[in-house]
C-alpha cells in the first residue's frame, strides 16, 4: 500500500495566511464624512458588482497553494542491510521419489510428500537468504533462480509433482552442475572462490543419466568454494511402490528395492567442505535441514527503490485557470441586475 503525503509541506502556511488577510482587510479604518439627511438622498442602485470573480480567485489561490506542496504517494521508501547465503536447492524428481516409505499423521506418504513441507519450512526460516530450486529426473531443469520473494517460491514449491520432468532417470551430475551455474555471479567471487553460498543436493537414487558424472561437478564444485550439502531421502532395502495405469491412475502396489547411492553422497560432501545427511524417515529430514540451517551468515544488501506518483498537477492546472478567471472578471465591468 502506498503512502499519501505532502512534499513541501510549508506552503500550507501561506494558505493559513489567507484568511488572516482577508479579515484585516475588512476591519481595515476607512475616512467617514458625515452628511445630515443624507438617507434621504439615497436611491437605490440599478447596478452592484457581482463578487464571485473574487471567490474564484482566492479558490484558484488555494489550488496552487496545494499544488506547491506537492501532494504525491509514496510506494516504497527504505533500505534494509540484510544477512544470508545465496542457497541453491537440487530436488530429485525421478519416479523412485514415489515410493510410500514415509509417514505422516494421515498415514504412509511418498518421499516427495514428505520432502515439501520440510523444504518450505526451511526457506521459511531463512527469510533473509536468496534461494533458487533446480529439479532433476532425467535431465535437470531451473524452477526458480535465486530470489528473496519467498512466497513466490513457496508457491513454486507446491506444485512441484513426480512427472513435471517428462524424461526419468537420475541425473545427479547434470542436477548439481546447473545448480552452480545458477550461483556464478562476478560480484560475489573474490580469488576465484565464490562468497556466502552453497547448494543442497536431495536424491533417492544413483546417477544413471546426464552428461556430467557426480564427481566432476563436485570438482567444479570445490573449485569454486562452493560447499554442497547432500540428502539421502528414503529407506533402504525393500520399499512400497504405487502402480498407475495409461491414464494416471492408481491401481495398485508393488515392491521396489532402493537404490541410494550413499558412498557418491558422502564423497560430494566430504570433497566440496559439505556434510550428508542421512534421511530415512520425517525427523532425520527436519533434522537434516535444521542442521543445513546453522550455516554461518554474511552480509548482503537489499535495495529497495523509492517509487513515487506525483499528484500536484491535478491541483495546479485547475487553479491557475480559476485564478485567470477570477482576475480577468474582477477587472471587467461584469455586472448584475438587481430588482
Amino acid at each position: 500500500m502506498g503512502e499519501f503525503i505532502f512534499k513541501d509541506p510549508w506552503w500550507f502556511l501561506a494558505l493559513a495566511i489567507l484568511p488572516l488577510l482577508i479579515w484585516l482587510r475588512g476591519r481595515r479604518s476607512v475616512p467617514v464624512l458625515l452628511v445630515p439627511f443624507a438617507a434621504a438622498w439615497h436611491r437605490p442602485s440599478l447596478t452592484t458588482l457581482s463578487r464571485w470573480p473574487v471567490s474564484v480567485a482566492v479558490f484558484g489561490l488555494i489550488l496552487i497553494v496545494i499544488a506547491l506542496a506537492r501532494p504525491q504517494r509514496v510506494e516504497d521508501k527504505h533500505e534494509v542491510n540484510t544477512k544470508g547465503y545465496d542457497i541453491m536447492l537440487a530436488v530429485d524428481l525421478s519416479g523412485s521419489m514415489q515410493a510410500e516409505d514415509y509417514e505422516n499423521h494421515r498415514g504412509p506418504v511418498n518421499r516427495l510428500q514428505a520432502i515439501k513441507p520440510v523444504i518450505q519450512a526451511f526457506i521459511n526460516d531463512r527469510p533473509t537468504d536468496r534461494i533458487g530450486v533446480v529439479l532433476f529426473a532425467g535431465r535437470a531443469y531451473t524452477m526458480a533462480p535465486l530470489t528473496f520473494d519467498h512466497d513466490w517460491l513457496e508457491r513454486q514449491i507446491e506444485r512441484i509433482t513426480i512427472g513435471l520432468i517428462a524424461e526419468d532417470g537420475t541425473a545427479l551430475g547434470d542436477g548439481l552442475g546447473i545448480a552452480l551455474t545458477r550461483l556464478e555471479q562476478a560480484a560475489r567471487q573474490k580469488n576465484g572462490q565464490r562468497q556466502g553460498a552453497f547448494v543442497v543436493l536431495l536424491t533417492d537414487g544413483a546417477n544413471n543419466q546426464g552428461s556430467l558424472q557426480p564427481q566432476q561437478a563436485a570438482d567444479i564444485a570445490k573449485s569454486r568454494g562452493v560447499p554442497v550439502y547432500t540428502i539421502g531421502a528414503g529407506r533402504s532395502g525393500i520399499v512400497p511402490m504405487p502402480v498407475f495405469d495409461d491414464k494416471g491412475n492408481r491401481v495398485g502396489m508393488r515392491r521396489m528395492v532402493s537404490d541410494l547411492d550413499e558412498n557418491t553422497l558422502i564423497e560430494i560432501a566430504r570433497h566440496t567442505g559439505g556434510r550428508y545427511f542421512r534421511a530415512a524417515d520425517n525427523d532425520t529430514i527436519a533434522d537434516a535441514f535444521a542442521s543445513i540451517d546453522e550455516a554461518q551468515k554474511i552480509e548482503f544488501q537489499s535495495k529497495s527503490y523509492l517509487v513515487t506518483t506525483e499528484f500536484f498537477h491535478w491541483a495546479a492546472a485547475p487553479g491557475i485557470v480559476a485564478l485567470l478567471l477570477g482576475a480577468f472578471f474582477a477587472r471587467t465591468p461584469w455586472r448584475k441586475e438587481n430588482t
